[in-house]
């Protein structure tokens, strides 16, 4: 997920909960409105179904696992998708997926990675089991490369769906949960033959953001999981952070706001019900892009703004608004990784606080935590990403190899 820290203000700052008005959609009525969540088209192949005996499963468990069709972009590769189940913001269980690329004839419990991708979307068409049987230019040059990279290695690499089922796009904790649950569960497909493999973690940006929760939430989410590292660039740490930058005005990407809003609204639904604030227009917005992708929620939000799309902005002081997203902002988590971390960004990155990087990872490194920072020469979000990419995967082998890991604190 990518949140556009725009329309800085000069004038002095409003209220925390008043900004979130801003950045998100006038916050929560006092009582129920008429407009529920509007969630993403089900998908007919049961592989993206919630199976009806969720509750009978522990998370990680296995659900169901599929062979998929071999790509040319990933030569001598096998692929495989596996269903497993997790847990939803609120506690309760969800079915969630993976696909493992697996290098043909591999050797038993070589390395495996479990790499984030940058999912921008509301459907389920944005899921990277999809992306990866379209022609979606992104993978193609930005995220194939590395992945091969990785193959070439010898590393087994799993990707989930980590926004879960119902494409909650801006619900950042439930993807670092879904991501371990990911890695429990491939460890228990036979055919994957990586039960004893060991285990690193990497994401950029969105795919950051669940890399880093999952980090974070590893010691009492899933204590059993020995991970090696995990590798973290351009991440939104402080989402509270990110909103109070957004202003009135219309912005070119407003639509990964109005997004992010959405997807929040459906994984919290009595908290953030955000639908009830949304004038008409919103409401055919929110229509437009509720199965949409990066491009499609782009133009949909183009030169528009808040109030372009909400009824009221009146009601600002609700606090369970603000709990959702204090909830999915890492810099405001008391818990810390066990694990190595190396983490990468722009010094003056245009799209996220990087003092709230700065502060999380000095929270990491006094609770004990390995952690290598670096900052990369450029101002520009995405160039970050593949500028840090090299000393990341260095960084990754190390860790996969068992070396003793390095600190910056």
């Amino acid at each position: 997920m990518t949140w556009i820290a725009a329309a800085r203000q000069t004038r002095p700052r409003r209220t925390l909960l008043a900004t979130m008005v801003t950045a998100l959609l006038a916050l929560v009525p006092a009582a129920a409105g008429h407009s529920a969540p509007l969630y993403p088209t089900p998908d007919p192949d049961p592989m993206y179904q919630q199976p009806a005996d969720l509750a009978e499963h522990r998370p990680g468990d296995v659900l169901a696992v599929r062979s998929m069709p071999p790509l040319a972009m990933f030569p001598d590769t096998t692929i495989t998708l596996v269903q497993f189940r997790s847990t939803n913001s609120a506690g309760e269980p969800i079915a969630a997926t993976t696909t493992v690329l697996q290098p043909n004839n591999q050797p038993p419990d070589a390395p495996v990675l479990s790499y984030q991708h940058i999912i921008n979307g509301l459907g389920v068409q944005c899921s990277v089991s999809k992306v990866l049987y379209t022609d979606d230019p992104n993978l193609m040059v930005r995220e194939a490369v590395f992945w091969n990279v990785a193959l070439r290695r010898g590393w087994t690499m799993a990707l989930p769906d980590h926004l879960g089922p119902n494409y909650a796009y801006g619900a950042a904790k439930l993807g670092g949960q879904v991501t371990l649950d990911g890695i429990r569960a491939i460890r228990q497909v036979e055919r994957l033959r990586v039960e004893h493999s060991r285990v690193a973690m990497a994401g950029y940006s969105g795919g950051g953001m669940a890399t880093a929760w999952a980090a974070a939430l590893q010691p009492s989410y899933a204590p059993e999981l020995a991970i090696a590292g995990a590798a973290m660039g351009g991440v939104p740490m402080n989402l509270v952070a990110m909103l109070e930058g957004l202003g009135f005005g219309s912005h070119p990407v407003f639509g990964l706001a109005l997004a992010a809003g959405i997807g929040l609204e459906r994984e919290y639904p009595e908290r953030f019900p955000i639908s009830d604030q949304m004038n008409a227009r919103g409401l055919a917005a929110r229509a437009a892009i509720a199965n949409a992708c990066t491009n499609d929620i782009l133009s949909t939000g183009a030169g528009h703004g808040i109030l372009d799309f909400a009824a009221t902005t009146s009601l600002v002081d609700d606090p369970r608004a603000r709990a959702v997203v204090e909830e999915n902002s890492l810099a405001l988590y008391d818990g810390a990784p066990s694990m190595p971390v190396f983490e990468w960004h722009s010094p003056i990155d245009g799209l996220i606080p990087v003092d709230a990087i700065t502060d999380t990872m000095r929270r990491w490194c006094a609770a004990g935590a390995p952690v290598v920072t670096e900052s990369t020469p450029t101002p520009d979000h995405l160039t970050a990403a593949v500028l840090g990419l090299p000393a990341a995967v260095g960084w990754l082998d190390a860790r996969l190899r068992g070396e003793p890991a390095p600190s910056t604190c």
